[in-house]
């Protein structure tokens, strides 16, 4: 080995404390397959008296990651602090500009700055590597930068919050109501205190935002996904898209068509005859298509210590080796020339109303949805409750999803409705 590859690693959490141990365990399996010595030789965090699993005196201490990221001792920044702004972006933009080469796990810093930061990384000659924003150990990164590089990707869609799959998951299999499940997920360590990034769909649109630019070649664009979260979903939902033949899973999707693309994040029913139906608890699954390679399916855990801390090592390994590969597989332009479609859908719905089972009801909701040309395929109703509230559950034929929300906003204001509709798209995947 010629020379050693120095490391700081800023942020000692789940990740960062996995970082530390693999490089500590696998220390002799790693050094044969990199063209540098892999040393950690620095380290940064909130608390430098907090009990830890490891020595922390065995590495230079810095209390500011900025000023870990400016050091002259150290040749890779590991940013695992998280967040979009603050002093994670401050710390990576401070690494970048010193010439210091920077591996990160912050999907919410890449979909929102990755373009502005990508290019400090280009115009100094460095790498900014982010394996492990999307998926844990699931090389979807690397497989898009890489191994595909020759095909063009025409959709990737897939499971990229195991929080969300994890609920969805045990909400299926227990019968239990959303609410209840998310305190388990809380308990298990599945699931922050606070769980908004997750169940509101955020945390998988920062990461469809990184896969899109992979697949088009173009920045970030966090701002033009249509974001659903899973916090309307029922256990009565649960139960009647069993009945239909269909699960609920929350997908991340990128589409594109000819010259324009549309990336959205929302529940879907998908057939439980689909591969990616089987995708349980807190697993994630991508399903990635090119025009030379066909359908890809790749699978496995999607966040922990092991799988991420696998992630940012891989990154580590290409820099030791001189993998030198633009931050988003080419140099990216200023302008995303690109259309976005932002409601181009075509395909059927789900709908569950709560209604007050009185005569008219279903001719009204009916009438709206004929006035927007959607045709109804199916109605389900449970029993008869004359008077009080009952579920009326619609399904729909194929229609265009502009004029379906037309009849919804319709169908919202009838006085027989007790609350807001459920509406779940269906997606044969």
């Amino acid at each position: 080995m010629s020379s050693s590859l120095n490391i700081g690693i800023a942020g000692l959490g789940t990740v960062g404390s996995g970082v530390v141990d693999l490089l500590a365990n696998n220390t002799d399996h790693i050094n044969k397959r990199t063209g540098k010595f892999l040393k950690l030789t620095a380290i940064s965090a909130k608390d430098k008296s907090k009990k830890r699993n490891m020595n922390i005196n065995n590495f230079d201490w810095f209390d500011n990651p900025c000023d870990l990221a400016a050091s002259k001792d150290i040749d890779v920044f590991v940013e695992l602090i998280g967040g979009s702004d603050g002093i994670a972006k401050e710390s990576v933009e401070i690494a970048l500009k010193s010439g210091k080469h920077v591996v990160t796990a912050n999907k919410a810093l890449i979909a929102n700055h990755g373009f502005e930061l990508s290019k400090i990384a280009e115009s100094n000659s460095i790498m900014l590597n982010f394996e492990a924003s999307v998926a844990g150990g699931i090389p979807i990164i690397k497989l898009l930068k890489e191994s595909l590089a020759a095909n063009k990707i025409n959709k990737i869609y897939g499971i990229l919050n195991g929080t969300c799959n994890f609920i969805l998951t045990q909400m299926e299999k227990t019968g239990k109501p959303f609410d209840e499940v998310l305190i388990e997920a809380q308990k298990l360590g599945y699931a922050e205190s606070d769980p908004s990034f997750d169940i509101d769909g955020t945390d998988t649109a920062h990461k469809l935002a990184v896969l899109t630019a992979l697949m088009m070649g173009n920045p970030p664009d966090f701002s033009s996904i249509q974001v659903e979260g899973i916090e309307s979903i029922s256990s009565e939902d649960i139960t009647y898209s069993e009945k239909l033949g269909f699960c609920i899973k929350l997908l991340g999707i990128v589409l594109k068509k000819g010259g324009k693309f549309i990336q959205r994040v929302h529940p879907c029913m998908i057939p439980v005859t689909s591969s990616i139906s089987r995708i349980d608890d807190v697993k994630n699954a991508i399903f990635v298509e090119g025009n030379f390679i066909g359908p890809l399916v790749l699978e496995g855990l999607g966040a922990g210590a092991g799988p991420t801390a696998s992630a940012v090592v891989s990154d580590l390994i290409d820099i030791s080796n001189g993998n030198f590969i633009p931050p988003f597989g080419c140099k990216l332009e200023s302008e995303n020339h690109t259309e976005k479609l932002d409601t181009d859908r075509f395909g059927p719905w789900y709908i569950r109303l709560e209604v007050i089972d009185q005569p008219g009801v279903l001719a009204e909701i009916a009438a709206e949805l004929k006035n927007q040309s959607v045709s109804i395929e199916s109605v389900l109703q449970r029993g008869r409750a004359p008077g009080e509230c009952v579920s009326l559950i619609i399904t729909t034929h194929e229609t265009n999803e502009k004029k379906f929300k037309i009849a919804m906003e319709k169908i919202k204001k009838l006085n027989a409705l007790t609350e807001p509709p459920c509406m779940i798209r269906i997606e044969n995947f």
